[in-house]
């Protein structure tokens, strides 16, 4: 359950506050006040590199040791290297695919930035950075059993496994290519202001290996930022199951759902923080799952050298890979300096925090309602991964449980436990510097917000109330907020 509110503004007192703000449902004032963080985003661990140009997310943590500072910068050339199709002279390069997305885990995470939609379908453009998620319902009792127990989060497309992989080494075959059409939603905002929202449709072109399952589920996902995932891993589960809600007990319309996924590395259910949908436990589960799905790339984790290749690409599970006599293309001494390299990648320091408009912004943030899923703050727990990380504020800004969002966000494809209408909350810190480091401001899991005011127009659901708010205020306080949120 969420912590009771020291001072509950109920519906009955439900008036219009001073500069013309709706007071949150359930929001103490505690809370309302500790909005704007009064020190570093990540603790001590925030960045102390420079904000100003495209290496803003690619710092290490501000503590990390001198000693530990080597394995950063090498578990970022590994994060940088291109991986080649076996067999090849570079013996510590090959093994890639035989069918991936990207080359390399820098060529999907930018500069450990957020990733985006083509631009323009292929061959005009191609998706690096973005690839569709696919799955079909449960056809058997024994499918059924494995979601319910959890050992399976997902049921593959019995061809084109659980993620499409448009691209593949040489001799063979890509799966498909995403193909996007855009419609358009008109939305008026307090004021006469219209925004012409963008409306995504999916659907997949030349197919590569015959056709899709009849009932197959398409979930399009952009690579996310990579900032401050050891911070959030050493979040204490204990604290993040207790802003859980999901029956609403405390009647706020907001609810909270811990996605549970199955551990491959601890053979059990654990709670899930990563991913658009919270659908992976840790940082080092979410690396060898991309090593696989993205790159078609094994480790001792997941040992299929084939990757993805099912049964019915035969061609494709006989093509040469590039595994050692242990059994692993990704070793794993390089698989260590990529997950550290992972978990202290740093969240860069704030901008213009204590600007009037950004400080009134927070405020607006506190009484539309947004803090309810995008907790400000969080202290981190011991953690033996990363003992640097532990006992650090930090100002996230996201509980990581699962929301319902609403019809135009869902995409009808569960996951674990979250089902096709709920997405985990989205960490805002480092958010205001995605045009500097990745060059646009697409937001949202497939990118179809152009701006941070549509991504808020998006939310539906359980964010309808903040969202209504937001669009009856004036047109002074919007951007207020907006400069706030670009501040994270």
């Amino acid at each position: 359950m969420k912590p009771l509110a020291l001072l509950t503004i109920t519906a009955g007192a439900a008036a219009l506050l001073a500069g013309g703000l709706y007071a949150a449902s359930g929001t103490s004032l505690a809370e309302q006040s500790a909005i704007i963080p009064g020190g570093p985003p990540g603790g001590d661990a925030t960045s102390r590199g420079s904000t100003d140009n495209r290496n803003a997310f690619s710092h290490a943590s501000g503590n990390l040791s001198f000693s530990k500072e080597f394995d950063f910068k090498i578990g970022n050339a590994v994060f940088r290297k291109l991986w080649v199709s076996s067999p090849a002279s570079t013996r510590s390069s090959d093994g890639l695919g035989p069918l991936f997305n990207a080359r390399s885990c820098q060529r999907c995470h930018l500069k450990d930035g957020r990733g985006h939609p083509p631009e323009a379908n292929w061959p005009d453009d191609n998706a690096v950075s973005m690839f569709l998620r696919l799955s079909i319902p449960p056809q058997s009792d024994a499918g059924r059993e494995a979601l319910a127990s959890g050992r399976k989060a997902v049921i593959p497309e019995p061809t084109y496994g659980t993620q499409l992989q448009d691209l593949a080494i040489q001799g063979h075959a890509g799966e498909g290519r995403m193909h996007i059409t855009y419609g358009e939603r008109k939305v008026e905002l307090a004021g006469g202001e219209v925004v012409r929202l963008r409306v995504p449709s999916y659907s997949i072109t030349d197919l590569g290996y015959g056709p899709l399952h009849r009932d197959t589920m398409i979930s399009p996902r952009v690579a996310p930022q990579m900032i401050g995932l050891g911070l959030l891993e050493a979040i204490p589960e204990a604290d993040i199951l207790a802003r859980a809600d999901p029956d609403d007990a405390d009647g706020d319309g907001i609810s909270g759902r811990a996605n549970r996924v199955w551990s491959l590395a601890r053979n059990r259910l654990a709670l899930g923080r990563f991913g658009w949908k919270a659908g992976t436990p840790d940082v080092h589960e979410q690396t060898v799952r991309a090593f696989s799905g993205d790159m078609g790339l094994s480790t001792a984790l997941l040992p299929d050298v084939s990757g993805e290749c099912s049964i019915r690409q035969p061609d494709c599970r006989a093509a040469p890979h590039g595994a050692s006599r242990k059994g692993a293309e990704v070793p794993n001494n390089l698989l260590r300096l990529v997950v550290f390299y992972s978990r202290n990648l740093a969240v860069p320091a704030r901008r213009n925090a204590h600007a009037p408009e950004v400080r009134r912004g927070g405020q607006i943030f506190a009484d539309i309602g947004c803090a309810a899923c995008h907790t400000p703050s969080h202290v981190t727990g011991e953690s033996t991964a990363s003992p640097h990380l532990a006992g650090q504020t930090i100002w996230p800004y996201t509980d990581l449980l699962l929301h319902d969002m609403g019809d135009g966000l869902a995409d009808n494809r569960p996951e674990g436990r979250a089902n096709g209408r709920e997405w985990r909350t989205a960490p805002l810190w480092g958010i205001g510097l995605t045009k500097v480091v990745s060059g646009h401001t697409y937001f949202l899991h497939d990118g179809r917000a152009r701006n941070l005011k549509e991504a808020i127009l998006w939310h539906d659901g359980e964010g309808r109330a903040a969202r209504d708010r937001f669009t009856n205020l004036e047109k002074s306080d919007r951007e207020a907020l907006i400069a706030f949120v670009n501040s994270l």
